[in-house]
């Protein structure tokens, strides 16, 4: 679908996969870009059953970095009782190594790589170690990798952002290292891959993103919403499956804000609810109980953390900013039967750019 510039590359009809492309391992690879302002990153996340939440980041260019930034990796570890542990560190370019043949990446002595399992779906393994955090994690894939589409979305100008899912759903062992206490975890995992080229921040106004899992479903989804002279499009990408079978893949999404609330460490709103509505097919409630994270993503920008400067640069640039959610849901699924009704828990982010 092309609107004012912006190629959403469905398969179709309109703006839905009604046959899906079969992920195969070179799209989880590195894509090379002649650009200057190509970005990628390959990222991990894993709720434990010990309570933990880790998350991890192996980036070769981040959109808001500067064009000749380093490779870098990013560890985030939440514990049961509410501490954030983050940590990253930059990498001479010598020190990486990418594969355009599959998810194959080193940064430092950090990496991740994936293989085919005997079942036939993907098995990923991290291994990630900096400053006294550690966690070496294999994900194995409940669900087949997924990605909308042909994977991209493509902007005037040559400008693009790509998309693919390596594990939408999988189950994750290995361990677990805080301070040199080493544990064995067991959980549920997630992982997927950006890249693309282009001034993001001039393109995208903010996006959510996030998704939850049920014993018979698993859904994740993104709202990107481009800036009014982009023509404020809502790209919308969202996958259903059931079990082990993907039976929605669609770009029709429409996602409703709720009432705002402040939050004075990102110094933005943010909102109470949202809700994802896919007509004829599901209605997802998202309640916020907690912001677990937040960040003024102007204290990334060494330059410009003097507070003095706050008001000249949030009305020069806006006012970005991170969340992350932990929050309750609500879903239903309508299909040929009685519709599907299932609540719990789960995180997601939003992330505005202005």
């Amino acid at each position: 679908m092309t609107s004012i510039g912006i190629t959403e590359v469905w398969n179709g009809p309109g703006r839905r996969d009604g046959v899906l492309t079969t992920v195969e391992p070179h799209h989880n690879g590195w894509h090379p870009s002649p650009s200057r302002m190509a970005f990628e990153h390959w990222y991990f996340d894993a709720q434990l059953d010990s309570g933990h939440v880790v998350v991890g980041f192996l980036i070769k260019r981040r959109p808001e970095d500067l064009p000749w930034a380093r490779p870098w990796v990013e560890l985030i570890v939440y514990t049961p009782d509410g501490d954030r542990l983050q940590t990253s560190k930059r990498y001479s370019p010598a020190a990486t190594s990418f594969s355009a043949d599959r998810c194959d990446v080193r940064i430092g002595d950090n990496r991740a790589w994936s293989e085919v399992a005997a079942d036939g779906l993907p098995r990923h393994h991290v291994r990630l170690a900096e400053d006294g955090l550690a966690f070496e994690l294999t994900f194995e894939n409940e669900t087949p990798a997924w990605m909308p589409g042909k994977g991209e979305t493509r902007f005037a100008g040559g400008e693009s952002f790509g998309w693919v899912v390596g594990a939408p759903r999988a189950r994750v062992h290995g361990t677990l290292e805080i301070d040199g206490r080493r544990s064995t975890v067991t959980g549920r995992g997630y992982a997927d891959h950006n890249w693309g080229a282009g001034d993001m921040k001039r393109i995208i106004d903010r996006w959510h993103w996030g998704r939850l899992y049920t014993d018979d479903y698993s859904l994740l989804y993104a709202q990107v919403l481009t800036q009014p002279r982009q023509g404020s499009h809502a790209i919308a990408p969202l996958m259903l499956a059931c079990r082990d079978d993907v039976v929605l893949s669609t770009g029709e999404a429409v996602l409703t804000e709720g009432p705002k609330r402040h939050d004075p460490i990102a110094g933005r709103d943010y909102p109470e609810w949202i809700e994802l509505r896919v007509p004829d097919q599901l209605d997802l409630r998202l309640t916020v109980d907690a912001v677990i994270h937040a960040h003024d993503l102007l204290d990334d920008v060494p330059l410009v953390r003097s507070r003095a400067l706050r008001p000249l640069l949030h009305r020069l640039i806006g006012h970005p900013a991170y969340f992350r959610f932990r929050s309750t849901f609500e879903l239903t699924v309508h299909n040929a039967g009685a519709p599907y009704r299932e609540s719990g828990t789960t995180l997601h982010e939003l992330v505005a750019l202005r």
